[in-house]
């Protein structure tokens, strides 16, 4: 009889904690990142390898990171709106190419245009890492002082800005959240 117990105790557990997952939004995962110092890094330009761009890039400035790929389907459903974003917004956006190939990503920008002040080539995926970055695209707002004030993961859409980033803009540059 207790060789059966077991099995119930464990799924009588593991029930509830399911029915909580399912009511989680999946794009807020928590990270151990917000409030905190954003990662330092320095690493090749996407466009000219021979030059670097970094944190120290957006040092003193409210920004947003955002990590990108060709491979990555909602990169490419977002991009428009970052387009959009980087045209109307004030809002500095720095990329962070991850995990891909230089040529092919030259090839989207270049075709898609490119909303990015400057893109980082993240090849090897490590500074990802640093950014406890899941996956693609994700974008990470970064305060004056270099504080992530909030991290975004899926693609970036009009309600998502309006709702999530611009209240901490607004109250980063002194106004209300």
């Amino acid at each position: 009889m207790s060789r059966y117990l077991a099995p119930l105790i464990v799924l009588a557990i593991m029930i509830p904690v399911f029915i909580l997952g399912l009511n989680r939004d999946p794009s807020e995962v928590p990270s151990p990142l917000l409030n905190k110092q954003a990662p330092q890094f320095e690493l090749p330009r996407l466009k000219d390898p021979g030059a670097t761009v970094g944190s120290a890039d957006y040092e003193g400035l409210l920004a947003l990171v955002n990590v990108w790929a060709t491979w990555c389907g909602g990169c490419r459903q977002e991009h428009e709106y970052l387009l959009k974003l980087a045209s109307e917004s004030g809002v500095p956006i720095y990329g962070l190419n991850w995990r891909d190939r230089r040529a092919p990503a030259l090839v989207w920008l270049q075709q898609l245009g490119d909303p990015y002040v400057a893109s980082a080539y993240d090849e090897d995926g490590r500074v990802g890492i640093d950014w406890g970055v899941y996956g693609a695209p994700e974008t990470f707002l970064i305060d004056q002082n270099g504080i992530i004030l909030h991290k975004h993961i899926s693609p970036m859409t009009e309600k998502v800005w309006q709702e999530d980033f611009l209240p901490k803009i607004l109250a980063a540059q002194g106004g209300k959240e």
